[in-house]
């Protein structure tokens, strides 16, 4: 790692002392440097002077700034943006690409998500960069990738979505393909980066010296298929959209019970055989159509129409602390204010508040990041920042260390 330890001598975790230059933004690249800073690396992203991220503006929802006014950082900035620092550079200007490579030299990591070549313009690029940064690991992110037919596309969420093929696989099966909720091809292309990053780091930490890494959307979401896309190469039968039922388990999909839906999640035959005696249909359990996984999967539609209506009888809290006690995989569909309100979310300290004195209520409420260290805890150090607002710190260290 590089020789300006001591300016991150505040930071803590596994990553302590890593210091990374973030030319990303929208979700993927953040999500990954996010992820970074949470982990101890100080994380310095650059960002185009006044408007800065793109996500910036991508609400509402906005924070309230201290005046009661609507602010220009929106949640969804706000969801991947935390222990950051923020530099307005204008890399279009020699002096800004100047800046750049002077920052670069205390650097570890450069993370980017233009489009393919659209660096080059810059100087900026891998391949102009390497010569003089040997050691460094340079992370870039494309809808495509850096080569093939496709590479000189834009990428956006949906669009690997769809071409990656989730969405064929998504929705009610009588409807429209459906993409997920939120952008996680996005999200999973940063945790593959993050990935990356740190592997690529190991091996520069062994003397291999500095490299480039190509992740692309559309890969990222062609490898998630997992299961389903193994299916269609083991069988070479297209899946279909089954809605909220599984392809190779049942029953495992969602049930409307007389409050409401549930979620059954049998993974095997004991627990079909627990479940059956639980609604009272013991003989469903020792019927040849449905007694192992297999000839439940043959002869599904069957079974789901057996079982639809003894559990339209039931009542949702009743039928899910049975089926606990009977160790029989269920649970509730939570909204998001019952998500946030549990206290399995609040032992996880999944839900986090962070001071910011920029805005209103003085805090910003986030996210907190899954992982849990034993030895070397993530910590919440930095709100996310106001576009530019680091820019005075991060040039005084940089004349500091210039001036060493």
């Amino acid at each position: 790692m590089t020789q300006n330890n001591k300016l991150s001598s505040n930071l803590s975790g596994p990553l302590t002392g890593l210091r990374v230059l973030d030319l990303s933004r929208i979700l993927a690249g953040p999500t990954c440097t996010q992820l970074l800073g949470d982990m101890g690396a100080d994380v310095i992203k650059v960002e185009r002077p006044g408007p800065g991220d793109d996500t910036r503006a991508w609400g509402p929802p906005f924070v309230t700034d201290i005046e009661g006014n609507q602010s220009a950082e929106s949640a969804y900035y706000l969801s991947a943006n935390r222990n950051k620092r923020s530099i307005a550079i204008d890399i279009a200007d020699p002096q800004g690409a100047m800046q750049i490579r002077e920052l670069l030299a205390t650097c570890d990591v450069l993370i980017e998500n233009f489009k393919v070549g659209g660096l080059q313009k810059y100087g900026l690029a891998y391949s102009d960069l390497c010569k003089d940064f040997p050691e460094l690991v340079y992370c870039s992110i494309t809808g495509f990738g850096q080569t093939g037919p496709n590479a000189h596309k834009a990428g956006y969420d949906l669009l690997a979505q769809g071409f990656g093929g989730i969405m064929s696989l998504t929705g009610d099966p009588e409807g429209e393909p459906m993409k997920v909720g939120v952008g996680i091809c996005d999200v999973m292309t940063g945790m593959y980066a993050s990935s990356a990053i740190l592997a690529a780091l190991y091996h520069q930490k062994s003397g291999g010296g500095g490299q480039h890494i190509d992740i692309a959307l559309v890969d990222v979401q062609t490898a998630w298929l997992i299961n389903e896309g193994t299916n269609y190469l083991l069988s070479g039968e297209q899946p279909l959209r089954r809605g909220n039922q599984h392809p190779n388990i049942v029953p495992y999909q969602v049930f409307q019970v007389a409050d409401g839906h549930l979620i059954v999640a049998v993974g095997n035959d004991a627990q079909f055989v627990r479940f059956c005696n639980l609604l009272g249909a013991a003989e469903l359990a020792i019927d040849s159509r449905f007694s192992t996984n297999t000839m439940r999967l043959k002869n599904r539609k069957q079974l789901i129409e057996l079982l639809t209506p003894l559990l339209s009888m039931q009542h949702k809290d009743t039928l899910l602390a049975q089926m606990d006690l009977a160790t029989i995989p269920g649970g509730p569909i939570n909204t998001l204010p019952e998500v946030f309100a549990t206290e399995q979310v609040a032992a996880r300290e999944m839900k986090i508040s962070l001071p910011d004195p920029t805005v209103r209520s003085g805090r910003v409420e986030l996210i907190g990041n899954p992982i849990k260290f034993s030895a070397t805890p993530v910590s919440y150090r930095r709100p996310p920042p106001k576009c530019g607002a680091d820019s005075e710190e991060i040039l005084a260290e940089l004349q500091q260390l210039q001036s060493e």
